[in-house]
């Protein structure tokens, strides 16, 4: 038997046909399969910043709620106070102002959470500007108009 032999009586399983032909046989334990390590991971976000959204989250939308209170105090109080923001002026003489206001906050928290986890280190820096700073006119206008109201 030729070498070409033993190599397909090799491969065929057949190892009867010549002399010193090993039969080849699969391994004995399956090898596992390791993951890869992917070539790229999104930014995940931490604890600490998760607590810190939800707190900002709430102070937000307490302020939204804090500036609708004030400015229907004022608009009631007085004929000469207006809701000067066009998006919210169909609402001011309603109960709906306060459901109204509620939608700057929420933009804002959305705003933040895709900041918290972008692709840019100084976005991702920056995630609780947005937050902060829809609080910050909140509670302006809202003491505004409190001192409008008097």
């Amino acid at each position: 038997m030729n070498s070409a032999d033993a190599a397909n009586a090799a491969a065929s399983g057949n190892t009867t046909g010549g002399a010193g032909a090993a039969a080849v046989q699969p391994p004995s334990v399956a090898l596992g399969v390791q993951p890869m390590k992917p070539a790229y991971t999104r930014p995940r976000e931490t604890r600490g910043q998760r607590i810190a959204w939800y707190t900002l989250m709430g102070a937000g939308h307490g302020a939204a709620a804090f500036d609708a209170y004030s400015t229907r105090l004022a608009i009631s109080g007085n004929n000469y106070a207006t809701e000067t923001n066009p998006f919210l002026r169909p609402f001011s003489h309603s109960n709906a102002l306060y459901a109204a206001t509620q939608v700057s906050p929420a933009l804002m928290d959305f705003i933040g959470k895709r900041m918290m986890v972008s692709e840019n280190r100084w976005v991702r820096k920056m995630w609780w500007l947005p937050q902060v700073a829809g609080s910050g006119f909140s509670v302006f206008a809202g003491v505004h108009n409190l001192s409008v109201a008097k």
